[in-house]
């Protein structure tokens, strides 16, 4: 392909393809090439292809830069950007380091920005962390108020004269009241001296 040659017209500072040339084959070069007529096959460019909004390319396509305004099928990579212009229509996919769809292009496709490295040949994934969620203690049981002076503790029963200061339960065995210890305790000391004046009087 020779530089600064025009296909459909006079000479210019690059390749150009008129709109009235038909190319099919394969196509490489060193240089810039604008498309305004049909090119089928393949091109291999070491520069930048410019599509323009005449122009047709039906081929898969390596270049260092791509600018499409007009109709590509086919797959493009770049070593530097792509772009598809308002005009632009392409259905295939593209893979370039830089990707720029302009508002109003039609794309149809795949997008590789080379971002990602290939995963080794049987290499698992990552295992992901399991994130367990955490456990909350039981909350602490309060001691209930039965009554006056009563107080119950979990399930139980309510004990008499059992509450404290601070809402706290005591742990203290049933006390009964004060008189009534009293007169169990006189009851017994009157047993005990009528079974003395008893064994007295048995012995005497």
């Amino acid at each position: 392909m020779a530089a600064t040659k025009d296909f459909g017209g006079a000479p210019v500072d690059s390749t150009i393809i008129g709109p009235s040339i038909l190319i099919s084959g394969k196509l490489s070069g060193d240089e810039d090439l604008t498309v305004r007529g049909r090119v089928e096959g393949e091109l291999n460019l070491a520069k930048t292809l410019i599509v323009e909004q005449t122009g047709i390319v039906k081929a898969n396509v390596v270049v260092k830069n791509a600018i499409v305004s007009g109709v590509v099928v086919g797959n493009i990579s770049a070593t530097e950007s792509v772009e598809l212009t308002r005009e632009g229509r392409m259905v295939g996919d593209i893979r370039s380091p830089r990707v720029i769809v302009v508002d109003g292009a039609s794309f149809r496709g795949r997008i590789d920005m080379g971002n990602a490295e290939p995963r080794k040949e049987g290499e698992k994934p990552a295992a992901r962390p399991v994130v367990r969620p955490a456990l909350r203690p039981a909350p602490a049981r309060q001691p209930r108020r039965c009554g006056a002076g009563v107080v119950q503790i979990g399930f139980q029963p309510c004990v008499q004269g059992a509450g404290t200061e601070g809402g706290e339960a005591s742990r203290a065995p049933l006390i009964e009241r004060p008189h009534d210890l009293l007169v169990t305790l006189l009851v017994g000391i009157t047993f005990i001296n009528i079974g003395a004046a008893a064994l007295a009087a048995t012995l005497a």
